[in-house]
């Protein structure tokens, strides 16, 4: 199943479109998990300057109704996060014979991420701008985006990338502005991570606060963190940076 091109797995009840770069057989494989409007292509250059630069296995994968997967079973609602980490995900690395992989999510990605290690086993942890509970800024946010996607050219751009756009942003949108959001945190499975945790984030990031990053070290003391100048999306801003860190660090584990 390795290779270059994605390729369709059927897991959790529908294909999700996934991209395997192969890498050493021995370390364990890092798995991808993209932002709330993300999808593989989105990732841009990152995934393969990553797998180059770590030499491991690297897996990045669009959820169902992103990219090029199929749309989700049913609407969202706010247990998506959950379902996402304790239920799709689990039965990928199944599917791909991963036991205990590295994780590397951004925003919603990196809280799934977050989920995940609290209740399975993984080797280590990169969060990308997490969200371990709802701030006003986030939701201000993304109230200004909904905006742009009625009426900008929203729409159009993310159409290049999802198969269905209307599915990956109010999959996506309505859930964080869903008022029964508004009291959603992760503080108790924050408490569970036992795996090493490398934190990044953009200094001047539109969708959440610094806080989302001291929460986590409350919880996690011994987790490296690494602010950058800039917005929402290190790993693209500064590819570099953020590349040799994260080789850096799971060169560590």
């Amino acid at each position: 199943m390795s290779g270059t091109v994605p390729v369709p797995v059927e897991v959790a009840g529908g294909e999700l479109e996934v991209l395997d770069l192969p890498g050493d057989p021995d370390r364990s494989p890092v798995i991808l998990l993209h932002e709330g409007l993300g999808s593989i292509e989105l990732w841009r250059h990152f995934p393969v300057a990553l797998q180059q630069a770590t030499q491991r296995r690297l897996i990045v994968y669009s959820r169902h109704g992103h990219g090029r997967s199929a749309p989700p079973a049913q609407p969202r609602t706010p247990a998506f996060f959950e379902d996402e980490a304790r239920r799709v995900l689990p039965a990928l690395g199944e599917r791909l014979g991963v036991r205990s992989p590295i994780l590397l999510g951004h925003s919603d990605g990196a809280s799934i991420a977050l989920i995940h290690a609290a209740h399975h086993p993984v080797d280590g942890l990169v969060l990308l701008a997490p969200h371990v509970f709802v701030e006003e800024v986030t939701v201000r946010a993304i109230a200004e985006t909904r905006e742009t996607y009625l009426r900008g050219d929203l729409r159009e751009r993310l159409g290049r990338y999802h198969d269905d756009p209307d599915a990956a942003f109010w999959g996506w949108c309505d859930v964080w502005l869903d008022p029964a959001f508004r009291g959603w945190d992760l503080e108790a499975d924050v408490a569970r991570v036992t795996a090493p945790t490398l934190l990044i984030q953009g200094a001047d990031d539109p969708y959440g606060s610094l806080e989302q990053l001291d929460r986590i070290q409350v919880r996690v003391p011994e987790a490296r963190r690494l602010v950058l100048p800039g917005g929402h999306s290190p790993h693209l801003e500064h590819g570099a940076a953020v590349v040799e860190a994260v080789a850096g660090f799971v060169a560590g584990l």
